[in-house]
This record gives structure tokens, C-alpha cells and sequence, in this order.
């Protein structure tokens, strides 16, 4: 078993010592990722980032007029995931809302563009949501100064990122956020120590010898492929999204072995990456953090509610966990959403 992985699984240990008995009681709930609207009309679409690397997209456009219209809103999906997955959801509940929404995928993942595919690039992937407002800026189909930014899992983290270096984005919410750098860094509930990481980083030093002499791409993390008696609660909950009809996806040339598992050599990247540093610097702008309170992420969440400046909001859904809030449409607070953004985005 690769180094990444077990230390995942001791991750994933520490946290489910804290929360394994709260998982077994996530909310209820009616999964419906692939939701589609007839309210909506819903275009592929394909613009540049800074670094010429084009970025691909499902834009959103309400068919009946509201308060909500000239407001847009980009949607970014799980880290490891692709735009089916969750952002194409959010992206048509909102634009039910009057609002023009944009999911996009983010570089080297799904449609966009990017080599290797499945690499890791933080820097990148929060270009790529400056490059949407870019996109949405000049189309003439949205009013410039009402764009916000919504991210999902690890996009909250990548939305927080550019946000802080980008005031055209003018309001951000997340739902289950994952700070990718310390979840990298440190896992769940700190389950990972200095030496763990530092083993981590070796192995992926070494492993570009091998890539670069043209050798194997490895990949790590992400979703299991099966699971059997000694699957923690968290293995379960994303193999039950990212392994079953409910979200499985994989976009045409890709390989469903390689869905969610980010390279080896550049998944260290991570470590350097900080999202809550200077988050404060983003108010009058803003903040929504969703997170479920059964939801192993969580901490995250309350880490950059603590750090932000006002304005800002963290709301709980009763009895949700992580996952639940990618898909169940009837646990997902979509009026606090639309609220939110219908207020930030006058």
C-alpha cells in the first residue's frame, strides 16, 4: 500500500475516533446529482486561463426574469471530482434563483485543460475561478460587479484562495469546505505527524526520478474502490458518492481507476498551500460557510469562520455529513444559498 495511502487511512483513524458514532447517524436525504431543470438552458463553454490553458464549463441561464438576474455565481466541484459532480447541481438549483451560474472544471481535471491530467496545482486551480469571473465579466451577459464564487469540498478552499487576491469576486460561499493544505499537512483531527509528512515527501521526490526518466505515473489518495468489513465510516461515505450510480462519473478519455486519485509527485504541492492566511482581508466581502454537523470536515469550516473578518456566517445543518451536502436536495440549504447571494450581489 502506497506511503500517501496509510497515511490517509491514519488520518481518517483519528477523525473516525472522534466522529465514527456521528456518522452512522448522518441526515436522511434524496441524492439527486444529476438533477436537471427545464427553468434553466445550460451551455458548454471554454475560456482561457492566465497561463493559456483552456478552462472548461457549464454556463447556466435562467429562463425567467427576477431580482436575481445580471448576478452570477461560479461553482466549483470537489477536489479530485469534475463539474457533474455536485457543481452542475448547485449551478442549476441557483440558476433557478434568477442567478447565471458557471461550474467549472478545474485545470487538469474533467474538460479542462491541463498536463499531466489529475496534477495538483493550487495557484492554478484558484486562477481558474479569477479566469470564470474574467469569462463572465466581458460575455455581456452578467453585471461585472455582481459575481460571486461557491465552493464545494476542496473548491472552498481554491474560491478562498482567489478571493483574497481578486475583489472582483464579491462574495463566497463554501459547503463542506476541506482546507487542502492541512488536511495534508496535519489530517484529520492532526492525525498526521512531522515525520509522516516528511516520508510522505521523499517518497514523491524519488518518484520524479522515475517520471522523468519516463517511468509509470503514480497517483494517490482519493476514493477507495471497494470496500469490506474494515472500511472506515469515511472510506464508505465518498465510495457510496464516487463508486455507485448515485455520482459516479468519468469524463469521456479518462478512467474511472483515476477519478478523485491526484498525482504522487505533485499532491506535496498542498503542503505549501494556506487559504486561511489573510482571510480576513477579504471583508467588507462577504464569507457563508455550510457545513453539515456531523460532517468529519467540519473543523475546517470553524477554523476559517474564526479567522475571517465580519461579515461573515457559519451555518450547520442538523444531522449532515460530508458527503450528504454534494448531492441530497432536501438536506442542502439551497434558500440560505440563494439569500446569501441575492443580498452580497445587489
Amino acid at each position: 500500500m502506497k506511503l500517501k495511502r496509510k497515511l490517509l487511512a491514519l488520518a481518517v483513524g483519528m477523525a473516525v475516533l472522534g466522529c465514527g458514532s456521528a456518522l452512522a447517524a448522518e441526515a436522511d436525504g434524496h441524492p439527486d446529482n444529476f438533477y436537471k431543470s427545464d427553468k434553466v438552458t445550460v451551455q458548454d463553454v471554454k475560456f482561457n486561463n492566465q497561463y493559456k490553458m483552456k478552462v472548461a464549463g457549464h454556463l447556466f441561464t435562467p429562463k425567467v426574469k427576477n431580482a436575481n438576474n445580471g448576478a452570477a455565481v461560479i461553482v466549483g466541484h470537489p477536489m479530485g471530482a469534475v463539474k457533474e459532480q455536485s457543481a452542475d447541481l448547485y449551478a442549476t438549483k441557483l440558476a433557478e434563483q434568477g442567478f447565471t451560474t458557471l461550474s467549472i472544471d478545474l485545470s487538469f481535471w474533467g474538460g479542462s485543460e491541463g498536463e499531466p491530467r489529475n496534477a495538483v496545482s493550487p495557484d492554478i486551480y484558484a486562477e481558474d475561478f479569477s479566469a470564470a469571473v474574467d469569462y463572465l465579466g466581458t460575455s455581456g451577459l452578467v453585471d461585472r460587479e455582481r459575481i460571486g464564487a461557491l465552493g464545494i469540498c476542496g473548491s472552498g478552499s481554491f474560491a478562498i484562495s482567489a478571493a483574497k487576491i481578486d475583489p472582483r469576486i464579491k462574495a463566497v460561499a463554501t459547503v463542506s469546505m476541506y482546507d487542502m493544505g492541512d488536511a495534508n499537512r496535519n489530517g484529520l483531527h492532526n492525525g498526521v505527524t512531522l515525520e509522516m509528512r516528511k516520508q510522505a515527501m521523499a517518497e514523491a521526490a524519488e518518484q520524479r526520478y522515475v517520471e522523468y526518466l519516463g517511468g509509470e505515473t503514480k497517483y494517490t489518495s482519493g476514493t477507495v474502490h471497494e470496500i469490506n468489513e474494515n472500511s472506515t465510516p469515511i472510506e464508505r461515505e465518498f465510495y457510496e458518492y464516487y463508486r455507485t450510480p448515485r455520482g459516479e462519473f468519468t469524463p469521456a478519455g479518462s478512467s474511472p481507476l483515476l477519478t478523485t486519485h491526484p498525482t504522487l509527485t505533485s499532491n506535496v504541492k498542498f503542503l505549501n498551500f494556506y487559504p486561511f492566511n489573510d482571510i480576513e482581508t477579504i471583508s467588507p466581502r462577504p464569507l457563508l460557510f455550510i457545513t453539515g454537523s456531523e460532517a468529519h470536515s467540519r473543523e475546517f469550516s470553524e477554523k476559517a469562520y474564526t479567522r475571517a473578518a465580519e461579515p461573515k456566517e457559519l451555518f450547520i445543518v442538523p444531522g449532515a455529513g460530508h458527503v450528504d451536502l454534494y448531492d441530497k436536495t432536501d438536506i442542502i440549504p439551497f434558500g440560505k444559498l440563494t439569500d446569501f447571494f441575492g443580498s452580497a450581489l445587489k
